[in-house]
């Protein structure tokens, strides 16, 4: 119990300390914006909170600033075990998000679209 609420409470000190990137990353994902699938951020999964996850097409997508290259071990064992347990997780980097947010934006599209294609076959 005591875990889950320090979970918790995380999540929700990292939704108040977004990055810029984060933010314009929740600006296009929320009200179902990409193929009417709800998306949520700073989720707990686990013992990991994802930045934005949609359940639904059992995706999750981080954006990763520079303290990550320093992480490559932690951030493949987290991936490892979310894709374990059915998700499919996407990386981008911020600088990524910030110069070209259309690209990134068709590359979610489309594994939204994949995904949720693939439960309903």
């Amino acid at each position: 119990m005591i875990l889950r609420h320090r979970h918790l409470e995380r999540a929700r000190y990292l939704r108040r300390e977004a990055t810029p990137a984060e933010r314009d990353l929740w600006k296009r994902l929320r009200f179902r914006q990409v193929s009417n699938a709800k998306f949520r951020r700073q989720r707990p999964i686990g013992r990991y909170i994802v930045d934005f996850v949609c359940l639904e097409a059992k995706l999750i997508v981080e954006i990763d600033g520079s303290q990550h290259a320093d992480r490559v071990s932690y951030d493949e064992e987290r991936t490892r075990f979310l894709e374990a347990i059915g998700f499919r997780v996407m990386r981008f980097w911020n600088g990524e998000l910030l110069a070209q947010p259309h690209h990134v934006m068709e590359q979610i599209f489309t594994a939204v679209s994949e995904r949720l294609r693939q439960q309903r076959d």
